[in-house]
């Protein structure tokens, strides 16, 4: 069992920044797949960043590449996601979530999901 906390949300003005940041619970935090995933008020979730046990590989949604950047501390349990460039769409909850494997489908491989932190960006 995995426990997801996020943390780091808040409201900012577009072109600023945020970090957000995901401490997970348990002694195996480094053999899971993590990301983070987002929704925005009366739309689906979506994806927006993947990475893998080890940090080496990367997956983003087109729609934050180049903006967003998903990094892993295994030593401290904590996935992150840096946002630079915010725009009001990036506004939406959201998820940090972790599994086992790098599905085509982000989230269907995801077992894990956190309850989620507010980001608003205002313009």
């Amino acid at each position: 069992q995995v426990q997801l906390v996020e943390s780091g949300g808040g409201l900012v003005q577009a072109g600023g920044s945020l970090r957000l940041s995901c401490a997970a619970s348990g002694r195996t935090f480094s053999s899971y797949v993590m990301g983070w995933f987002r929704q925005a008020p009366g739309k689906e979730r979506e994806h927006v960043g993947t990475i893998n046990w080890s940090g080496a590989i990367t997956y983003y949604a087109d729609s934050v590449k180049g903006r967003f950047t998903i990094s892993r501390d295994n030593a401290k349990n904590t996935v992150y996601l840096q946002m630079n460039s915010l725009k009001p769409e990036d506004t939406a909850v959201y998820y940090c979530a972790a599994g086992a494997l790098v599905h085509s489908n982000y989230a269907r491989g995801m077992v894990y999901w956190g309850k989620g932190t507010l980001v608003t960006v205002s313009s």
